[in-house]
């Protein structure tokens, strides 16, 4: 960060330079006479984009390749030195007065936090024919020509005060398309927040070309629809698919009855609404009435393809039925056990579907290949065995010896101890100093071929402190976040589990070792993740070397009770991150090159 400045304009792109050049065109004067800055922030080495930004004196922000508007709004909050946040998108213009109408209005509003504008719409060369009783089918923004307060503002044309941003935390990165800047004001009201929208602080958005032609606006709409759909599930408020018929008729009678182009567009939003409803019903999401973000959904055992666990409205986070409203933010919600015919056939093809794909792209040898050029590394890897069970050490042990690194490997049984305490105890034996990593394993999980190669190869790619593999879909994971994604090697996240396997970069061995004296340990990954972001630690999944964690149920050696109580005493007083932002994906990497 810079020296402070009144405002930060905050610009996502990719690869569009064109639209780029006249929003720019349109803001840096205005930024440079009010002393503020611009940061565009893009996910692609583009040289058109830097030299249009470079012209206009703005500064250009790199993210990873595959990074969305909302990964990039947070790099730039980060990047930026305002106060005050201004987002825009890369396809507006602003009004001569935009930003001078902001800032008055910001400073005149002390009680509110967040501000947006008109945003009208213009469709250069004339658009598709419409018949005029609809907008335009591109995001737009009119409450009037008076301020006032309002419910919702549009990221095209939006000023957040960084303290609001402080309090909230980041936009969520996970959200594409419809409900990127609405999740996040929703948690800004949730804490009291108001909203004040800026009749003078105006843009238009812009279409050009064959963009503002029928099959583009087409094409945006039908994967607006989509992500709408996804959203409205989430939230609770998606409508039955026979009302999602009823609209998706009366746009058809409206291309035909009135010969306008517009009833394409709109029909092509309700058919992105009702694939997605059909992929979501394929997968077993059903929704729950009056459910918050990031709430109400869940798998019914025996009701829904692929079910196997309950999620009720009010159940207690990873208990078995409905007890009550719950308070115990640091756990999940979910048992996260995968059993039953449907629930294991479902999961058995998702994986062997996404190992396909990997096997179609080479990506197992090239990963390989790649790891083989990187320096060798010390690990100490640590292990508790339950002996009077079946178990995988013996054999995760082997994998991890048949790696390139030099790896030394530490077990102990359970005994009276619990996990960390005998891990402590290992820890006593064998210190940690003069390892690169330390990784700590249960005895109940599989590891694939080449396991630590390719995996500490891309956790130093991405620069990870902290970090695990990912659970495969016929996995026990109780958090859907660790759980294996497709189109994605390495995801940050806001968190990593205790367990099944988890990776310790030295740097962090001073913070983090030796462990808390607990027994099982729910909520130390939930304080981790607190240690991790005050740090400056980057965290995440590895997706690229997946893990099968079946052999038996989670929570199935210790009493769930005592757990829940313990993590209770050693969080009551430390920082933790709650369930609702440990969930959540920051920035997904798609490739490592």
């Amino acid at each position: 960060m810079t020296d402070a400045r009144i405002a930060s304009i905050v610009i996502p792109t990719r690869a569009r330079a064109g639209y780029l050049d006249v929003a720019l065109a349109s803001v840096a004067p205005q930024a440079a006479s009010q002393g503020g800055e611009v940061l565009v922030v893009t996910d692609r080495e583009d040289p058109a984009t830097a030299q249009v930004a470079a012209r206009h004196g703005a500064r250009l922000v790199m993210v990873p390749e595959g990074a969305g508007a909302n990964a990039k709004r947070n790099a730039g909050v980060a990047e930026a030195s305002g106060e005050l946040i201004v987002f825009i998108d890369d396809d507006i213009e602003a009004s001569p007065d935009w930003l001078a109408a902001l800032l008055a209005g910001s400073a005149g509003a002390p009680g509110h936090d967040v501000f947006g504008g008109p945003i009208h719409a213009r469709l250069e060369d004339g658009g598709p024919r419409a018949c005029g009783r609809e907008g335009a089918p591109i995001t737009t923004l009119d409450l009037g020509p008076e301020d006032r307060d309002a419910a919702l503002v549009w990221s095209a044309n939006m000023a957040v005060r960084r303290r609001a941003l402080d309090e909230v935390g980041p936009f969520d990165p996970g959200l594409a398309g419809c409900g990127e800047e609405e999740d996040w004001q929703h948690r800004y009201r949730a804490r009291g927040g108001r909203i004040r929208y800026l009749a003078r602080a105006a843009v238009e958005h812009r279409r050009v070309g064959a963009d503002a032609g029928v099959r583009s606006l087409a094409r945006a709409a039908y994967s607006r629809g989509r992500s709408a759909r996804r959203y409205d599930v989430a939230k609770g408020a998606a409508p039955g698919t026979l009302r999602e018929l009823r609209i998706l008729a009366g746009c058809g009678w409206h291309l035909v009855r009135r010969r306008c182009a517009n009833g394409l567009v709109m029909g092509a939003h309700s058919a992105g609404r009702l694939r997605e409803a059909a992929a979501m019903a394929a997968e077993g999401i059903w929704r729950g009435a009056g459910a918050v973000p990031g709430e109400g959904i869940w798998r019914v055992a025996g009701a829904v393809p692929g079910g196997g666990i309950w999620r009720v409205a009010g159940a207690v986070p990873g208990g078995g039925g409905i007890q009550g409203a719950f308070s115990d933010d640091f756990v999940s919600g979910r048992s996260g056990y995968v059993a039953g015919i449907r629930a294991t056939t479902r999961t058995i093809a998702a994986d062997a579907a996404l190992d396909a794909i990997a096997l179609a792209r080479g990506e197992p040898w090239r990963l390989r290949r790649a790891a083989r050029e990187g320096p060798r590394r010390r690990v100490l890897a640590l292990g508790v065995e339950r002996t009077d069970q079946p178990n995988l050490l013996a054999s995760a042990r082997a994998e991890l010896q048949r790696s390139r690194h030099e790896v030394d490997f530490a077990s102990t049984e359970v005994g009276s101890r619990g996990k960390f305490e005998n891990l402590n105890a290992l820890l006593a034996e064998h210190p940690a100093d003069g390892y690169d990593w330390l990784l700590v394993i249960d005895d109940d999980v599989a590891l694939p071929p080449a396991f630590l190669d390719v995996f500490l190869f891309l956790v130093e790619r991405f620069g990870l402190e902290l970090a695990q593999p990912a659970h495969r879909r016929r996995s026990h994971a109780a958090w859907q976040v660790t759980r294996r994604q497709p189109a994605s090697v390495v995801r940050e996240t806001a968190f990593v589990e205790i367990g099944p396997v988890v990776a310790f970069r030295a740097v962090t061995f001073d913070a983090l070792l030796p462990f808390p004296p607990l027994r099982v340990g729910w909520g130390l990954d939930a304080h981790w993740s607190a240690l991790a972001r005050r740090r400056g630690w980057r965290i995440g999944v590895v997706d690229a070397t997946p893990v099968r964690h079946g052999l038996r149920p989670i929570a199935g050696a210790y009493s769930r009770d005592d757990a829940l109580a313990e993590a209770r005493a050693f969080l009551a007083e430390r920082p933790y991150t709650p369930a609702a932002e440990a969930g959540r994906t920051l920035v997904v990497h798609r490739s490592w090159r």
